[in-house]
């Protein structure tokens, strides 16, 4: 009932509703008609404005146009007057106001690089000749500021800087070592050719390559960049010839001069040849030396220098230091070769070894510190010389081993003692054990060549083994053939006897033993028994004849008394005289002459007195014990016994001592 009761006022809303929405419709339409008309107007107004429109888009556009102009031509002016506003600071140069200075040189290269790319200006030919001119004007006082930097800040190294900056650097040793022509007719020792160790380079190699070495100033390194932007402007503007010959010229006069004071000379053939040894002697040794302190030191300094100054500038940074290193090092090779290709003689072997180890202990660092290509004609020089030092070292062994062969010396050593030659070869041997095996390892190959070895052997060892048998073998044919100019013929025993006993000790005592082998030992050892086996035989085997009873038997029978010719034994009493008189004689003309006799081994020489005495004193106290009887009852006894058995050994006490007649009486 309730929703009846509100239906007219529905019905009455919606009649409202209707009402207002018809009134709208007709707003609507009066509005779209009004719109209309005002589109209509507008476009109309549209159509009259455009031509004033398009003018004044015309204009702005001009307008912006001429702006552009006014700023190129202002820009384009502005870079006709540079070479005007620079050339003040470009005449005053760099010395002054450095930084001022090349601030206006990138300036005047900047303005050239404009002008050449617009060409199409009036006057810019003019403007770009003056900039061109003002730049070249520019580089020149550049060119002579780096030059005189250069000078100015270049430093000559003192030679006790790089001595001290050097490891295990040493003098070179001023011990000589004789001629063999003087070794053969000279009866000292030749000085021991061990004291050239103190000055062989490689004796501390290994612990060298471990430590850094303090390489010497060559330049501040606080002008190093300003020297670098010089050369990177100089050759960037093209003028990298100039550049390279400025940096040549200085540094090359520099690197000399330290190379001249430090004692480098360039030697040649003819100098070497005129050269005595002990004089050739020094100069090897400090070729080496300087070898070491250039490559070690200078030119590493020197390779680092440049390489900071001509940074990222190649090539031009391998040309610069191929340039400055080459003529010094140069001098250095040339001298090495001079001595290589200089006469040969025994005596050169080891300072010819000892440079071969130098080169090959270098050549590492010279391919790395020469590596460019502009110097690959040094690294060719430098290992044509390691070549040709390994081939005159085994032209000089074969050399060595012939002289040793053929050395004919008509004097012999008078008291038997050890010949100089021995004594040479042997010091020979001690020094190839002592150099070789530093380059055996890493050169096997020259080493093989060096010592003619067998090429199915391969072991570094066998190679040093063979060499060195070969040396003794010839040393002891040499030797043999030496004894024979002895008349007597105990003396051409002792004589052996000496020098082989010699030759075994030196192995024994060195590292020789140990690659030769026990069996060489012993079995030179018992030639060295043999020999002295052979002298007793020889120099005492008549004394004992003379001792014993052989012959003493008398055959007339019966005696005779004290003043007959035989005893009451049949003995005859005038032989007994004999035999003690002969006996006599004999051993004062030994005594005589084996005391001048050398036996310079003092083991060896007690060793001999003893076998003597073994024999001798045992077979002369019982001729004494048995026949001393006979002469007792005579006349004079001790004209015949003058010796007592404490005699005769106090007087072999005096055997194999040197001792000549002068030294005697004295």
């Amino acid at each position: 009932m309730a929703a009846l009761r509100d239906v007219p006022s529905l019905l009455a809303q919606a009649e409202l509703i209707r009402e207002s929405l018809a009134k709208s419709q007709i707003i609507t339409d009066n509005m779209v008609e009004i719109l209309g008309s005002f589109d209509h107007r507008l476009s109309s107004l549209e159509t009259a404005m455009r031509p004033t429109q398009v003018r004044t888009h015309a204009f702005r556009v001009a307008h912006g146009n001429l702006d552009k102009t006014l700023k190129a031509a202002e820009a384009i002016l502005t870079q006709f007057d540079v070479s005007r506003q620079v050339e003040n600071k470009i005449i005053q140069g760099p010395r002054g106001d450095y930084n001022g200075y090349m601030a206006a040189v990138d300036e005047l290269q900047r303005n050239i690089e404009f002008l050449s790319y617009n060409r199409s200006f009036k006057s810019s030919d003019n403007a770009l000749d003056n900039a061109r001119s003002l730049f070249s004007r520019a580089m020149g006082k550049l060119e002579e500021e780096f030059r005189q930097l250069l000078i100015q800040t270049s430093k000559q190294v003192e030679p006790a800087r790089l001595l001290e900056a050097l490891p295990n650097s040493t003098k070179p040793s001023g011990g000589s070592q004789p001629e063999m022509g003087d070794l053969a007719s000279s009866n000292n020792s030749p000085a021991d050719m061990t004291n050239l160790k103190s000055s062989h380079p490689g004796s501390n190699m290994e612990g060298e390559r471990k430590l850094a070495l303090t390489l010497p100033v060559l330049i501040a390194p606080r002008m190093i960049p300003q020297l670098k932007e010089m050369a990177q402007r100089i050759v960037g503007a093209g003028h990298h010839q100039q550049c390279v010959k400025i940096y040549k010229e200085i540094r090359a006069s520099s690197l000399e001069q330290s190379l001249r004071k430090l004692g480098v000379e360039r030697l040649t053939k003819e100098d070497v040849q005129k050269m005595q040894w002990e004089v050739l002697e020094g100069k090897i040794g400090n070729w080496i030396q300087f070898m070491r302190i250039s490559i070690k030191l200078l030119f590493v300094a020197e390779r680092k220098i440049c390489d900071q100054i001509f940074q990222q500038l190649d090539p031009y940074r391998e040309r610069c230091f191929a340039e400055v290193a080459e003529s010094g090092f140069i001098v250095l090779l040339s001298s090495g070769d001079a001595i290589a290709k200089s006469k040969k003689s025994p005596e050169k072997l080891f300072v010819l070894l000892d440079m071969y180890e130098t080169m090959c202990d270098l050549l590492p660092e010279i391919e790395i510190i020469f590596s460019g290509d502009p110097s690959a004609g040094i690294r060719e020089t430098a290992s044509g010389l390691t070549k040709r030092l390994s081939q005159t070292a085994q032209e000089t062994f074969n050399d060595f081993l012939e002289a040793v062969e053929k050395d004919a010396t008509k004097t012999p050593v008078l008291d038997g003692t050890v010949h100089p030659l021995t004594s040479y070869v042997i010091n020979y041997v001690k020094f190839l054990f002592e150099m070789i095996p530093l380059v055996l390892h890493s050169y096997q190959a020259t080493v093989k060549q060096l010592f003619e070895e067998d090429e199915n052997v391969d072991k570094s060892s066998s190679q040093l083994a063979t060499a060195t048998r070969k040396i003794l073998q010839v040393l002891q044919n040499n030797l043999d053939g030496k004894s024979k100019q002895y008349k007597d013929p105990a003396l051409t025993q002792l004589f052996l006897m000496n020098n082989m006993h010699y030759i075994v000790r030196s192995v024994r005592r060195s590292e020789a033993k140990d690659l030769l082998g026990d069996d060489w030992v012993q079995r030179h050892r018992r030639i060295v028994q043999q020999h002295a086996t052979t002298y007793q035989r020889t120099a005492w085997g008549k004394a004992l004849q003379y001792l014993s009873g052989q012959g003493l038997s008398s055959s007339s029978g019966g005696s005779t008394g004290l003043t007959g010719n035989a005893d009451s034994g049949g003995m005859s009493r005038a032989v007994i005289k004999e035999r003690f008189k002969n006996f006599n004689l004999l051993f004062e003309e030994l005594h005589q002459k084996q005391t001048q006799w050398t036996i310079p081994d003092s083991e060896l020489r007690e060793a001999v007195r003893l076998a003597i005495a073994e024999v001798l004193l045992p077979a002369y106290r019982n001729f004494l014990r048995r026949y001393s009887s006979i002469l007792d009852n005579g006349k004079n006894p001790q004209k015949y016994m003058k010796y007592s058995p404490e005699d005769l050994e106090r007087l072999l006490g005096e055997f194999f001592e040197g001792k000549f007649k002068g030294d005697q009486r004295r």
